[in-house]
């Protein structure tokens, strides 16, 4: 059994290492905000637990680390932001391996929102594997805006254990 401390982030990259042309900016931020002494705000970071693998790299192989670092981790935060509800690979995979087989609960934070009243108007963001979730009762969701404040609060309470 694999001992699940780790907060995985989820994010569409858009198949490229752009920052300004995915939201790898976020989870960028998120980082910075981990590594910047003065602000509160911890983590431990699933994707640093492994190795690293390249996008070049096979897509089984690929899957074997994503599954990995899914396996040690005790939350999920996923990005959602415009472009989020079009990745058709890599974050459904992550959002099923998730809640289905690790049944871990997702910290879904929204780009470009001050705060959520009504996660259910920001389902046209949705990927189609947490709308399916969600709508049949397996996904546990909590709902917030791309905040420090709200991430950091809500990766100490929302966990496979809590």
């Amino acid at each position: 059994m694999a001992y699940r401390n780790g907060t995985y982030i989820a994010f569409h990259a858009g198949g490229t290492t752009d920052p300004t042309a995915s939201d790898i900016r976020y989870y960028r931020m998120l980082k910075a905000w981990h590594a910047n002494d003065p602000i509160e705000f911890k983590f431990i970071n699933s994707h640093d637990k492994t190795s690293a693998v390249r996008d070049s790299s096979k897509k089984e192989t690929l899957r074997r680390a994503l599954r990995e670092r899914l396996n040690n981790s005790c939350n999920v935060v996923l990005v959602i932001g415009p472009t989020t509800r079009l990745d058709t690979d890599w974050v459904p995979f992550e959002i099923s391996h998730a809640v289905d087989d690790c049944e871990m609960p997702i910290i879904a934070a929204y780009t470009g929102y001050k705060s959520v009243l009504d996660p259910a108007a920001l389902r046209p963001f949705w990927p189609a594997s947490l709308a399916s979730r969600i709508d049949n009762g397996t996904a546990r969701v909590v709902h917030l805006p791309f905040k420090r404040f709200f991430i950091d609060d809500a990766i100490s309470r929302f966990t496979v254990n809590k």
